[in-house]
């Protein structure tokens, strides 16, 4: 009996070394090496602005998402999930949608109003239309940000909003598209469309991005979210 107890005392001081050592391996060698790898392949997203602005520097709609990729890679993602570019703002536009709301014609590139980040209105807008009618859309602006990835392809920031009628602003009283105040949702119907192309490497999220997590847009409308960013990494040569 004084044996086995010894036997078995001497195997629990092996395995208590084993653990410690693994805790010791993990904690302070396979840990942080993964962090710093992950700092390396991830740009960081701190002191990148939560809130766009309108040209009256009233604050805008939230960023919800990011993409890393070139801007061919960009554009061609998009297309592939079935987001279609917008149009640019002009009075030819600003007629056809007039025209196609009244008739409930479908404009797939329907132009989406200019919001402002760094400074500058959005470098890319895409839309994806709801049945037959202009008033109701899926739509995102990119900003492109001075963020690279270790490939140097840029972070393009966006904001991803669901239109869901036309009406006057409660701000300024101009006609506008008005939003869904859960910007989350949107947020989740872009990256499931990007992610159905399997042109995604990676998907994570930025957790607590929003420190403020509901406010009102330009156009009065309240919005509200989670407070993270979904960002998404495009898969190289991914260029259609």
């Amino acid at each position: 009996m004084p044996g086995r107890l010894g036997l078995d005392v001497r195997r629990a001081a092996i395995l208590v070394a084993v653990l410690l050592l693994a805790y010791g391996a993990g904690a302070y060698l396979l840990v942080p090496a993964l962090w710093e790898r992950y700092a390396r392949r991830h740009p960081s997203l701190d002191d990148i602005p939560g809130i766009t602005v309108t040209g009256a520097d009233i604050p805008g709609d939230p960023l919800n998402v990011a993409l890393i990729g070139t801007e061919a890679e960009v554009k061609a993602i998009m297309r592939a999930a079935e987001w279609y570019p917008a149009d640019a703002l002009s009075l030819r536009s600003d007629l056809r949608i007039a025209a196609d709301t009244f008739l409930r014609r479908p404009y797939d590139d329907a132009p989406v109003s200019n919001l402002y980040l760094w400074g500058r209105k959005e470098d890319l807008a895409f839309e994806q239309p709801v049945g037959d009618n202009p008033r109701q859309r899926h739509h995102v602006r990119f900003w492109r940000s001075d963020r690279m990835d270790p490939d140097g392809r840029p972070v393009w920031v966006g904001s991803a909003t669901h239109d869901t009628r036309v009406g006057f602003s409660h701000t300024t009283g101009q006609i506008t598209h008005h939003i869904a105040p859960d910007v989350d949702i949107e947020r989740d119907t872009l990256f499931r469309d990007l992610e159905h192309t399997g042109d995604l490497s990676e998907v994570y999220a930025v957790d607590g991005f929003h420190k403020i997590r509901d406010g009102r847009n330009g156009g009065g409308d309240p919005w509200y979210t989670d407070g993270r960013l979904f960002v998404g990494v495009i898969a190289g040569g991914k260029q259609r």
